[in-house]
């Protein structure tokens, strides 16, 4: 996955009337490290989103984006690309404070009425194995890319799951994107990512029927860096959903990005909201 890579940091300082050499702010020595990319998706973010809130979640996030730990890196990242996406769109984007009693993300603007998003990425590690879940076979699933494929929604589905519980006292419409960018779910291995085949409208249907008994979030994206499309074996098109599929050799954007809107939901995106997030698909 060829997205960004942090540039080797060097301390920065600037100097004082008197002419001493004084540190930059640590955030500031932390931007260095960046690669061009994301400094400038970083430099969107500090001059739009100026409450207080955000920058303190932002000077956390920066520091993130230059973790060693690829968990680390990869969240923060899906947040912030989620995020200046938002913002290039005309939405009012704020930070929310991170605290114990877990909340979103982001609180967003469009027009006059808000709406929420959680940034979730699925990483996995790098010592995760192929691991049957109950109903697949394991030999079955080892060397076939469609088993491996049908493994990979199944994990989609519990961290929705998972999410749906720390989002279930909103009264507002809730976004929930999550971040896939090895579809193998092995970490940051040095080797080659596994060629992992999706049913696109299978993930599409199950997330769909998934939505309808997890009211509580009105729509989800979700954002495969690497993922082949298999033949579709359905020919229906599910109105809720909205895919957008990318060739093989761009690596700035997902392979395939889907939003699939929840049609139980309590509160759903508005007709404005709605098209605001479809441009960022």
């Amino acid at each position: 996955m060829g997205r960004f890579r942090p540039r080797k940091s060097f301390r920065l300082t600037a100097p004082l009337r008197g002419g001493s050499p004084e540190p930059f702010p640590a955030w500031k020595r932390e931007e260095e490290g960046l690669s061009r990319e994301l400094h400038d998706r970083w430099d969107t973010l500090h001059r739009h989103c100026f409450d207080q809130s955000s920058h303190l979640r932002l000077s956390r996030l920066i520091r993130r984006l230059t973790h060693a730990d690829y968990g680390v890196r990869e969240s923060a990242l899906a947040e912030v690309e989620l995020a200046t996406q938002l913002i290039r769109v005309g939405v009012h984007v704020t930070f929310l404070p991170e605290s114990r009693a877990r909340t979103a993300d982001l609180e967003c603007r469009a027009g006059c009425e808000r709406f929420f998003v959680e940034v979730t990425a699925m990483v996995g590690s790098a010592e995760r194995q192929r691991l049957p879940l109950r109903g697949i076979d394991l030999d079955e699933a080892i060397g076939q890319e469609e088993d491996r494929g049908v493994i990979l929604i199944h994990r989609i589905l519990a961290r929705i799951r998972q999410k749906a519980k720390q989002l279930a006292d909103y009264c507002d419409p809730v976004l929930l994107g999550i971040s896939i960018p090895r579809a193998d779910l092995r970490g940051d291995r040095a080797t080659r990512p596994e060629a992992i085949w999706l049913d696109l409208k299978m993930l599409a249907g199950t997330v769909t029927v998934l939505l309808t008994s997890l009211r509580s979030i009105s729509a989800v994206m979700i954002s495969l860096w690497d993922i082949e499309s298999l033949p579709s074996k359905a020919a229906t098109r599910l109105a809720n959903v909205e895919l957008v599929e990318r060739p093989r050799h761009q690596k700035t954007q997902p392979r395939v990005r889907l939003l699939i809107q929840n049609p139980a939901a309590l509160v759903g995106l508005n007709e404005y909201q709605e098209s605001i997030v479809r441009q960022i698909i």
